[in-house]
């Protein structure tokens, strides 16, 4: 039994700075991407001798720095010239023109901007983007309903550099003639971090946000394992601030394996997708059998199954399957407009669940 000495008081905690646990913090140095940085660099450094920048497509699995080693970048060009105009934009949050529209005036500080059509907003950007050079980073760029922000950034504005980001390199071929014919861009792949790579990066986020001595050696050696099979530093963040918060429920002052395996559980359900219901496991058989079809005829294909519910909350469901990385879907231009297809991308088995 441990005595009171071994116990947190009820002021105390292992945490003393829980912001480096999020994966958006950026540390002053970003380890082990020093050569994309100089990639985005190179491809800014036009901007700052008044000439165009270049255009980059990046891509790698998630978790892996994509959009850290960009927001280093943007971070840094911002401290050190006024000229260049850093934005950066999450097409999962902004997923169409006017949204995403409405989102760069804000970065801008343009005000007033309710009752505006999407070109008037636009519009409005131009006159101040135009005066200076401008660096736009479209992130999820898979996630877009729409190209056409894209389509006039690359026709109205002057100066800029373009990046995308996905986490899928086959998205580039999906994008409009028009765009491509414009883009040119060059392709930035990230690879994953290796083992000795993930445990640069954990430990540095410990030293940061725990007290001293807060860990077992064996305890955080068991994240960096785990963090290296997910290859995802995203979900090795996790399990660090899940094991606190269980230590400090036993009100204990180290970070055992223990709770750093019962962390690692939480990951592990959450990747199952914790519990499918009966709908999306029909769902998921269809899309297994017809993976890469569009989403209406999956759908189609789901009430001849005897599945009953709207076209609405169908989608949810794909969404919901897609958050679990059990499928993926992609946005594609054709003949009758905007579609999406359905991917299966989960090795798991239906039995599984």
């Amino acid at each position: 039994m441990p005595s009171f000495k071994d116990m947190l008081k009820a002021d105390e905690s292992l945490i003393r700075d829980d912001v480096p646990l999020s994966y958006d913090f950026l540390p002053k140095m970003l380890k082990y991407r020093e050569k994309e940085q100089r990639q985005f660099a190179n491809a800014i450094k036009p901007l700052l001798q008044e000439r165009n920048g270049r255009n980059l497509f990046v891509y790698g699995a998630p978790g892996i720095g994509k959009t850290a080693a960009c927001k280093h970048v943007l971070r840094e060009l911002e401290e050190q010239t006024d000229g260049v105009i850093p934005l950066y934009l999450n097409c999962w949050k902004f997923n169409s023109a006017f949204k995403m529209t409405s989102e760069l005036c804000r970065q801008l500080g343009i005000q007033f901007i309710a009752n505006q059509k999407t070109s008037e907003l636009f519009l409005r950007a131009v006159t101040i983007l135009n005066k200076k050079s401008a660096v736009f980073v479209f992130d999820e760029i898979d996630k877009l309903e729409d190209f056409d922000l894209l389509y006039m950034v690359l026709e109205d504005i002057y100066k800029k550099a373009i990046f995308l980001i996905t986490n899928y390199k086959d998205r580039v071929q999906q994008l409009d003639e028009r765009i491509m014919s414009r883009l040119t861009p060059e392709l930035v792949e990230f690879f994953p971090y290796d083992k000795e790579e993930i445990r640069g990066i954990l430990q540095e986020r410990r030293t940061y946000a725990f007290v001293p001595e807060a860990w077992e050696e064996n305890a955080f050696s068991k994240v960096v394992d785990k963090t290296a099979e997910w290859s995802d530093i995203r979900r090795g963040l996790f399990v660090m601030r899940e094991a606190a918060t269980l230590a400090e429920e036993k009100a204990s002052r180290k970070i055992t394996l223990d709770e750093v395996q019962r962390a690692a559980v939480k990951v592990d359900q959450l990747d199952d997708n914790l519990t499918l219901d009966d709908d999306m496991k029909n769902i998921l058989q269809i899309v297994s059998e017809a993976s890469g079809q569009k989403i209406g005829d999956i759908f189609q294909s789901f009430l001849k199954s005897g599945g009953e519910m709207s076209y609405k909350n169908f989608s949810r469901k794909i969404d919901k399957l897609e958050k679990g990385k059990l499928v993926s879907t992609e946005k594609v231009l054709n003949r009758e407009g905007n579609t999406t297809l359905v991917h299966l991308c989960s090795e798991k088995k239906l039995t599984d669940y």
